[in-house]
């Protein structure tokens, strides 16, 4: 079976709805040691990658963490969290700032294919991309971890909808994360975030979340939108 191919299975799992999949989400401190199946995992990377990026660049790079010796190292990257060691799969979103500097042909080439861009459209990105990247100064770090990010948020939805749960992880040692995924060499590589996957043993109930008008505003921040 080709990778196209695997990623056309149909999940064992009647997929969530977006709006259920977002008011259901919790993060999960404590996972089932069952593996995700293959199918599950195909489907859930391909809702991930679909998620948009600062000119199709694509920038995040998702490393899986499976091997148990793996696992325990990203643990104790992570100041000893357990859920790594749990989840039956760790995935680490990271962000390369210097993405646009690389050969960019076979993202062009699928624009092409697909008919989504023109030769016209190609050729502006060309010359469009490293002129913002160059606008943005000492910004190239954050602007890629913003793209890392939607990437992960679109991680954690789909996973809730397919069945499984997630947790974001805050609090980890960058410089210990990136050795062990075998990056330690690459100054530039961000990690935007750590997150567990798995089969949740626990449920967890909303906390509940502050009117619209304590952090929701129209125009300026002193005119709150009361819905």
């Amino acid at each position: 079976m080709t990778s196209a191919e695997s990623t056309q299975q149909i999940t064992p799992v009647k997929p969530l709805d977006v709006p259920t999949a977002i008011l259901k989400r919790r993060s999960i401190k404590t996972f089932e040691s069952t593996p995700v199946s293959a199918a599950i995992l195909n489907e859930l990377l391909t809702l991930t990658v679909a998620a948009p990026s600062s000119y199709n660049l694509q920038d995040w790079r998702i490393i899986l963490i499976q091997d148990e010796t793996q696992k325990a190292a990203i643990a104790e990257a992570c100041f000893g969290q357990q859920q790594p060691i749990q989840a039956p799969m760790t995935v680490v979103f990271a962000a390369d700032p210097n993405a646009w500097k690389k050969d960019l042909s076979p993202i062009y080439e699928q624009g092409l294919a697909k008919g989504v861009w023109t030769p016209e459209t190609v050729e502006y990105f060309k010359s469009a991309i490293p002129k913002f990247q160059a606008s943005l100064g000492t910004k190239t770090r954050e602007y890629c971890v913003k793209d890392a990010m939607i990437a992960a948020t679109h991680f954690v939805l789909a996973a809730e909808s397919l069945g499984l749960s997630t947790c974001f992880m805050n609090g980890w040692s960058e410089e210990k994360v990136k050795e062990v995924i075998g990056v330690s060499d690459d100054p530039d590589l961000a990690i935007a975030v750590i997150v567990p996957l798995g089969y949740a043993t626990e449920l967890r109930g909303n906390p509940g979340r502050l009117p619209f008008e304590h952090n929701v505003f129209v125009d300026t921040m002193d005119n709150p939108y009361r819905g």
